[in-house]
């Protein structure tokens, strides 16, 4: 059985730990916070002018351009996406493991030669060139600083060798952040554009708040349905889709295709921010809470410990008035 003293300084051990991830759960929520709102920002453009134009292709035949046509693939290019720092769970983790699947699913059909990666993170660019992979370029700086414009130089580099034949389809590998609690890993097609996708996509997100616990997140959303069935708010009227071009397609068409691509880049990388920084809040609370519960149980066990050292005294104490 640990001595008293020995039991004392675990506890003086956990409390120093607890602190730690008390603060960094804390740290991670501000940051998650500012995350959500670069996201609400950005989104409704950004899912407007998806909607725009997929539905503009798939509505008009003489609409077709290289960016949407699929071809016999050849090579591939994966963008994946993750943190540059740990302790946010298993949310690097399960990145590799859906980049490693990616990577040997088309390395058996097409062979590893003509598989590339571009790792957004330094946790997955390790791997990627621990594991012997084809990677291309390292921008670890991003997931820091998210900046527009890296994310528009390398979305022009991937267009311009998608045009040229050097790669036959781009995708992109990372978290979708649908809530605080909620992170879904995405695996989706970024060239050619994947016109179906449009009817398929998931919008609903809640990126007002930082509660993890799904109890909790299913109370605010009832709460919610409830307040919108009280109000008497008109129906969104849906978009128009009878288009009118001008100045002339090639032009409409030059112009944002390769916008939607730097926003679908931006977007994953604004996703996956708002994902590590939620995962790592959700995994301080639980490393504080465990804290607790460690604490709760050397402080029982010291008390315990103390009181059956003072018990042995006072019988010493009592024997020895006794033989006296």
């Amino acid at each position: 059985m640990p001595s008293l003293k020995e039991i004392k300084g675990r506890i003086a051990s956990v409390n120093s730990t607890r602190k730690i991830t008390s603060a960094m759960k804390m740290v991670a929520s501000s940051k998650l916070h500012h995350a959500q709102v670069a996201i609400q920002n950005m989104l409704p453009y950004e899912t407007l002018l998806e909607h725009i134009l997929k539905s503009f292709l798939a509505a008009e035949p003489g609409a077709q351009t290289i960016y949407d046509t699929e071809r016999n693939v050849k090579r591939v290019a994966l963008v994946v996406f993750s943190s540059n720092s740990s302790l946010c769970g298993g949310f690097n983790a399960n990145i590799i493991k859906v980049m490693m699947k990616a990577v040997d699913a088309l390395s058996t059909e097409l062979g590893k030669e003509n598989v590339e990666v571009y790792p957004i993170g330094r946790k997955v660019a390790e791997k990627a060139r621990k594991l012997g992979y084809n990677v291309k370029c390292d921008l670890a700086s991003l997931v820091d600083h998210p900046n527009a414009k890296q994310c528009i130089d390398l979305t022009m580099e991937l267009g311009e060798r998608f045009a040229n034949g050097e790669i036959d389809k781009v995708e992109l590998i990372y978290h979708h952040f649908k809530s605080a609690g909620s992170q879904v890993l995405t695996h989706k097609t970024l060239l050619p554009i994947d016109i179906e996708t449009e009817l398929q996509r998931d919008h609903e997100r809640d990126l007002t708040s930082i509660v993890t616990s799904q109890k909790a997140q299913d109370y605010l959303k009832k709460k919610e349905r409830k307040k919108k069935k009280t109000e008497n708010s008109e129906e969104v009227v849906p978009l128009n889709d009878n288009f009118i071009v001008e100045p002339d397609m090639h032009t409409v068409l030059s112009e944002l295709i390769p916008k939607l691509g730097h926003l679908m880049v931006y977007t994953a990388l604004l996703d996956s921010i708002a994902s590590e920084h939620a995962a790592r809040m959700v995994a301080m609370q639980t490393a504080t809470d465990n804290a607790d519960e460690l604490l709760r149980q050397l402080n029982l066990q010291y008390n315990k410990s103390r009181q059956q050292a003072i018990t042995s005294e006072l019988l010493d104490i009592v024997g020895g008035s006794v033989n006296n």
